[in-house]
């Protein structure tokens, strides 16, 4: 194998490099850097921090998280079937109509089970 097939791999990993490094060493370099005890503080959601940062979470918050991402993955995977619904045929329908039953199956037994309350 000769190395010259893959020159065009290494000027890419690079530029990818130098792309990603340079700018943060620019801002560095030309950047204004004065920190003061006030930049430095803790800041969150408008008021100082309380606590401890290592604090539990409530279960709900992971919840809600984990079924925000779900419905993103059902958006995504629907995207391309409503790009292409025509193409596709009958076949193509019901094979979306068996996913969504499935999502909406999910769907009624967070429902059920009270994942969707808050209190």
């Amino acid at each position: 194998m000769l190395l010259e097939n893959y020159f065009p791999v290494l000027l890419f990993i690079l530029i990818g490099i130098l792309v990603g490094i340079v700018p943060m060493l620019l801002g560095r370099v030309l950047g204004p850097h004065k920190p003061d005890a006030h930049k430095l503080s803790p800041y969150e959601c408008g008021f100082e921090a309380f606590g401890d940062a290592r604090m539990k979470f409530d279960i709900r918050f992971y919840l809600v998280a984990i079924l925000f991402i779900l419905f993103d993955i059902e958006v995504i995977f629907l995207m391309p079937w409503a790009a292409n619904v025509n193409a596709l045929g009958l076949p193509g329908f019901w094979a979306v109509m068996g996913f969504l039953a499935v999502l909406t199956i999910g769907l009624a037994y967070e429902w059920k089970r009270g994942a969707l309350e808050w209190e």
